[in-house]
């Protein structure tokens, strides 16, 4: 199936539904692809997650945000983000798969693959990626990683009562989980290469992480790390030596990355030091013409740099200079 688009924007996260609103707002026919559900990302953040901003802070094309609390939770972004796509009724291919992107500005060919394998062919004038940073986990890089036992995202506690469960990581994602899974009444051991748990995790998780480890509710091993996975254990490299535990799971939340290997596939230039790709401050148009990026991935492996929060303006600033585009041609 073949259809022809305006402006073509990957991923239907908070930015991407942004861009569509803003590039329909000035007349620009545009559809979003996403690979998952909309809100991809979000949706699979943990079940109770609660955001660390509030409420009007996540808002998109002016559509107010309510929450129950001072903080919005998951729940409530997830209701939110699909009335704004509704409202503005925008054209939204879920479960979507785009597989390469050929041609050039003005003349873009993109090849998608939809949820049954049914071919897919965008021809569209720009090209928008809002694609996010939350599919591709960062690898401890042990043997042992690869068994079935080892996960990267955390979701909920409940499948782990009873068991022995290690959370590898210092942040937030790694606080919020082993403090869950302890409450669940899991065995947890929090692993952390650092001396201590970040100084940025949420101001009201901190303590609460801090004290269980303090009374040895959660044992905690710091300045170590996971030396190699066993079906049935873990080894530790510790100050005080290799230690081997005993193991039923293990979440490794040290973080995720953008798929900057897809930028660079099409010719997107990276710079060299801090993988940020290259892009216009102004239109947010990268050095490939045509192709524009909004979200976390323009600030590339710095993904602490760009949030919901930020990250929401890129579509404005993008849509004006598609528009100014396409009405000079």
């Amino acid at each position: 199936m073949t259809e022809s688009v305006d402006a073509l924007i990957v991923g239907a996260g908070p930015t991407g539904l942004a861009c569509g609103i803003e590039l329909e707002r000035r007349g620009v026919r545009t559809a979003i692809v996403e690979k998952g559900c909309v809100v991809n990302s979000i949706y699979h953040y943990p079940t109770n997650m609660v955001f660390f901003t509030t409420p009007e802070l996540l808002e998109i094309g002016g559509v107010p945000m309510t929450s129950l609390n001072e903080k919005p939770n998951r729940h409530e972004a997830l209701k939110y983000y699909r009335r704004v796509a509704g409202y503005f009724k925008l054209d939204i291919r879920q479960y979507e798969h785009v597989d390469r992107i050929e041609g050039e500005d003005s003349a873009f060919e993109v090849h998608a693959t939809g949820r049954h394998g049914a071919p897919r062919l965008y021809r569209t004038r720009k090209i928008v990626l809002a694609t996010g940073y939350y599919d591709i986990p960062n690898m401890l890089g042990v043997p042992g990683e690869e068994l079935d036992k080892v996960l990267h995202y955390y979701k909920e506690p409940h499948p782990y009562y009873d068991h022995d469960v290690a959370v590898v990581g210092g942040q937030n994602s790694a606080a919020i989980a082993a403090l869950e899974l302890h409450q669940t009444g899991a065995r947890v051991t929090l692993i952390h290469r650092e001396g201590e748990v970040s100084s940025h995790v949420k101001y009201w998780i901190k303590p609460n992480i801090e004290n269980r480890i303090r009374t040895g509710e959660i044992a905690a091993h710091f300045h170590s790390r996971v030396i190699e996975i066993l079906p049935d254990s873990i080894r530790l490299a510790t100050p005080h030596g290799e230690k081997t535990l005993k193991n039923d799971y293990v979440f490794a939340m040290i973080g995720y990355r953008p798929d900057l290997e897809f930028l660079s596939g099409l010719g997107i230039a990276l710079d060299p030091s801090t993988r940020k790709p290259r892009t216009n401050p102004t239109t947010l148009e990268s050095e490939r013409p045509g192709i524009y990026l909004a979200g976390v991935i323009v600030a590339g492996m710095h993904t602490n740099e760009i949030f919901i929060e930020n990250g929401r303006f890129h579509g404005r600033q993008i849509a004006e200079a598609i528009a100014a585009r396409i009405e000079c041609t």
